[in-house]
Formats: structure tokens, C-alpha cells, sequence
């Protein structure tokens, strides 16, 4: 039998077409909900954390406010667009593990706009009173944050373009339309919307909202004022992997469940949100569907912590060593028993004796299962997947345990390691001679230092919005990291491994 065309009218026969059953939502969508969240950047994460989150609320607890519109801003949100529309906003979810695949069709997104389209269109969506929260994700470098000074980038020129109020009907970046719709809020007495952060970065909800007051003074300071003391932006944790979808995916969601999918997600079974319970204009109750809702943002920051520092350092302990070593997955490099040892003992060692403690969570159950999760064949996540946009991640998953390490004189060869590999990888060849291409929004600047360095970490430690003086400035750390660039330059990956687990 041929798969079926994902879309509402065939959704019955989905559900019994395939082999493996398949869940499908069978609550009212359409004009039959409200659309209480508006999300900026629909893409895999998004579409495996807070929409399934919505979804379950749909689906085992009638909610029927919280439905989302997606929004997509940049041009190549085109596809996202398109792929949607002929699929009447429904997409498949498909978990994958040892214990099998599992695959639940979500309809918790209701429609979607394209700004390039209708600018107006997305700025009249979030000045809608049923709209209660806009969510992100964006990535880092839609924030025109700069790490060194923790300021907007209000030279940039896109955030200049939205800053003229000629272009306020029309911008260009997310501030632009928050400042447009928040505006329009206060017109019409409403109340200003939640703006949640489901973005990977520590203190998401502060940057949020430090970022748009900061928009928002330069251009009327009374609009600021009233953000200031009226809109919430709780700081959140998120964690579920999700690799990209390739073509076997859809293949294999055709074959296994009858399901013609054009851009299904694949993730793994785990899946986690801490996030603040501070809200300006009501919320779903998250905490019905296993979001834990905590108090302030001193919880979410221990969760943060221990989440960056022990997964999100950990992959980049497996992405940029693995990428030089010429692997391509990640649960290749964990197989690798070298490799697997570092990144074991990185945690064990270097990083868990720098954490908090947290009532209740058991740090060595929680780096046996990251583990675990890394060790999954199924789910396929590729290495560039994982090095992607670099200078947004190093300085927040590896510097601040060297610099934590550095205080109190702990331990850090392995980081130091892991940050070699990094500045080897920079230059875009791995081990063996084979060029690969390195995506990040620093490149040119960063290939050119890389390049220039050489075995030497001054040029790159020069770059003032990545690394801090407290590393620049250290002994220790310098001959340390110098050390294991040179082996790397030398020797590769593979061969320099044994001089640094035991």
C-alpha cells in the first residue's frame, strides 16, 4: 500500500494504515482554537520540545487557547512555509531508541506566517489579545547579543534598519517586531505577552529582555518603561536532541508507517524544560504534561549549569575531536573506546566537581544517562549538526569550567584538549588532509586567526567577545592548551587521545 500524504483528511487512516500504529491528534484544530502562542523560528528543536509540549496539552487535556502560529522570518523559512501549508500545519515526530521507533503525528501548530510576505501580517498576529506568549528560537545570533560588553548590537544593520521609525511597520529582526507589537499592546490596554525563550543559552529570559529594553529605550522610552515593568521572560533550561531530518528519515517513515511526510523530526525518547513560572498574561499548564516549573531563576540556572556544562560540553568533546578524527555520527565517536573515555572522565573529573548541588537529581544517574543518550545508534545526529555555530557555544559549554578550574586550581587538561580540537577544526581540514566546511557566523574572522596562529592560541584568544582575560592571562592554561595544539597539529586526534584519559 503507498504511504499517505500527511494532511487532516487522512489523518483517520493514518492511524491504522501502517505496520506500527501511529498516535494521531484527534482534538479540534482550525478556527476551533485560539492560538495563545505565537513562535518565532519553527524548526526540528522547536518542533520536538515546546510544540509536543502543546500538543500533549491538546491532546490529553483539552486545552483548546494554546494552539500556535509559527513565524518565520528569514528568507529560507520559505520551506518551512511551503512544507507546512501543503500538510495542513501537521508534521510527524518520529523517537527513536534501542527499544524501537515510535512515531505520533502533532498538530499542536495551527498555522504559520512567513514575514517576508506580510510583514504587517506577524505584527498584528502578537497585538492579538489571544495571543499570550511569543516564544523563540531564534539561535544566539538572533539576539545581536555581544558576549564581551552583554549589550545589543545596536551597530549592526539590521538592528539599525528596525531602530528607524520609518521601517517600524515593516522590520527585519525579532526586536523589531516585538517593539512593533508591544507597542500596539499598550495602544489597545492590553497586557504585554510572555516573551519565552526556548533558546540554548544561559539566562535566555534576562538577554531576552534585556536586549528588547534595550531596543526599545533608543526608540521610545516610555515603551521601555512599560516592558520593563509589565512583561515577563522566564529564564528557561530545554534538552531533547534532534538531529536533522535527511531523506532515509522520510524513506524510512514512508516504509515503517505509511506516513508521506516531507519534513518529519527525528529526536530521541528524553526530553526536559525547567522554566520560571513567571508569566504576564497567563499560561498553559505546562505542569500537567511534566515541565518543571520552578520559582526563580536561581533554580533554573543550577539546572542550566549542570545541563551546558555536562551535555552540552560533552558534545562539543565529541563533535570537534570527532569531526578532526574523520568520524561523521555521534554515537560513532562514542564507540570509539578512547574517545568514549574522555568524554567520560572530562565529566567525571574536570566538570561534575565544579556544579551545584540539586535536592533531588543524582549527577552521576544524570552523566550515565547523557551516556546513554549519546551511545544511541538510532537517531543518526551528525557531527556538523553538533559543531555548528561554535562561537555561540565554546565560551558557554567549555571556557566557564577552565575558568571555574582555574580558580580553584582543579583539573582541565581534557578541556583544554576539547578547546584545541576546537581551534584545530577552525581551519577546516581534518586529520587525514580532507577539507570540511565550517559553519558559524564568526568563520572568516576565526579561520583567519586559526590560520594565523597556527600552534599558538594567542591569535584566537585575542577575540575579546569569545574568551575573558582571566584566560588569556593564565599560565597554566596557556601551556596547557599550547601543549595539546601542538600534539593535535602533530599528531591528530587519535594519536594525541592516550595522553589525556587514563
Amino acid at each position: 500500500m503507498a504511504p499517505l500524504k500527511l494532511n487532516s483528511a487522512n489523518l483517520s487512516q493514518i492511524a491504522t494504515a501502517g505496520e506500527a500504529q501511529v498516535k494521531v491528534p484527534t482534538y479540534q484544530r482550525g478556527a476551533a482554537v485560539k492560538e495563545g502562542i505565537v513562535h518565532i523560528g519553527v524548526g526540528g528543536f522547536h518542533r520536538a520540545h515546546l510544540a509536543v509540549y502543546v500538543d500533549q496539552l491538546m491532546q490529553k487535556h483539552g486545552s483548546t487557547d494554546w494552539a500556535i502560529c509559527g513565524v518565520g522570518l528569514q528568507p529560507f523559512d520559505a520551506g518551512m512555509r511551503d512544507v507546512l501549508s501543503s500538510q495542513d500545519h501537521l508534521y510527524t515526530v518520529i523517537e527513536r531508541s534501542a527499544k524501537g521507533s515510535f512515531a505520533n503525528v502533532v498538530g499542536s501548530i495551527n498555522s504559520y506566517l512567513f514575514a517576508p510576505d506580510n510583514r504587517e501580517a506577524v505584527i498584528a498576529k502578537m497585538a492579538h489579545p489571544d495571543t499570550h506568549i511569543v516564544s523563540l528560537t531564534i539561535t544566539e545570533s538572533g539576539y545581536y547579543y555581544n558576549e564581551n560588553t552583554h549589550e545589543l548590537q545596536v551597530e549592526h544593520p539590521d538592528i539599525q534598519f528596525d531602530l528607524d521609525p520609518a521601517n517600524e511597520k515593516a522590520p527585519r529582526t525579532t526586536f523589531g517586531f516585538l517593539y512593533a507589537a508591544m507597542v500596539r499592546r499598550r495602544e489597545q490596554g492590553l497586557k504585554p505577552f510572555t516573551v519565552m525563550s526556548c533558546d540554548n543559552m544561559q539566562k535566555n529570559g534576562a538577554i531576552t529582555r534585556h536586549m528588547l529594553e534595550s531596543f526599545a529605550r533608543v526608540r521610545d522610552p516610555e515603551v521601555a518603561k512599560w516592558i520593563a515593568e509589565k512583561a515577563h521572560f522566564p529564564n528557561a533550561m530545554v534538552d531533547r536532541i534532534t538531529p536533522q531530518t535527511s531523506a532515509a528519515d522520510k524513506a524510512s517513515l514512508a516504509e515503517n508507517f505509511g506516513i508521506e511526510d516531507a519534513w518529519p523530526v527525528v529526536t530521541e525518547p528524553f526530553m526536559q524544560w525547567v522554566i520560571e513560572d513567571h508569566f504576564s498574561d497567563g499560561r498553559p499548564p505546562f505542569d500537567k504534561v511534566g515541565v518543571q516549573l520552578v520559582t526563580n531563576v536561581h533554580n533554573v540556572e543550577q539546572f542550566e549549569k549542570h545541563k551546558l556544562r555536562l551535555l552540552n560540553g560533552s558534545h562539543s568533546a565529541i563533535g570537534y575531536p570527532g569531526q578532526l578524527a574523520g568520524f561523521k555520527y555521534v554515537h560513532e565517536v562514542m564507540e570509539h573506546p578512547l574517545l568514549r573515555k574522555l568524554v567520560w572522565q572530562m565529566m567525571q573529573e574536570e566538570v561534575k566537581p565544579l556544579l551545584p548541588a540539586i535536592p533531588g537529581v543524582d549527577i552521576d544517574e544524570y552523566c550515565n544517562t547523557l551516556v546513554e543518550r549519546f551511545s544511541n545508534p538510532t537517531i543518526m545526529d551528525q557531527l556538523p549538526r553538533v559543531c555548528l555555530n561554535a562561537s555561540g557555544k565554546i565560551p558557554q559549554f567549555i571556557m566557564p569550567s577552565i575558568a571555574e578550574a582555574i580558580w580553584v586550581t582543579g583539573p582541565f587538561r581534557r578541556l583544554c584538549f576539547v578547546a584545541a580540537a576546537w581551534f584545530h577544526y577552525l581551519k577546516g581540514v581534518d586529520d587525514s588532509g580532507k577539507p570540511f566546511e565550517v559553519e558559524d557566523p564568526m568563520r572568516e574572522e576565526l579561520q583567519a586567526k586559526a590560520r594565523a596562529g597556527g600552534t599558538n592560541p594567542a591569535e584566537l584568544l585575542s577575540v575579546k567577545n569569545l574568551f575573558g582575560d582571566d584566560l588569556r592571562n593564565d599560565k597554566r592554561f596557556l601551556e596547557q592548551l599550547t601543549t595539546a595544539m601542538e600534539e593535535i597539529a602533530r599528531d591528530g586526534v587519535l594519536k594525541t587521545l592516550p595522553k589525556y584519559v587514563d
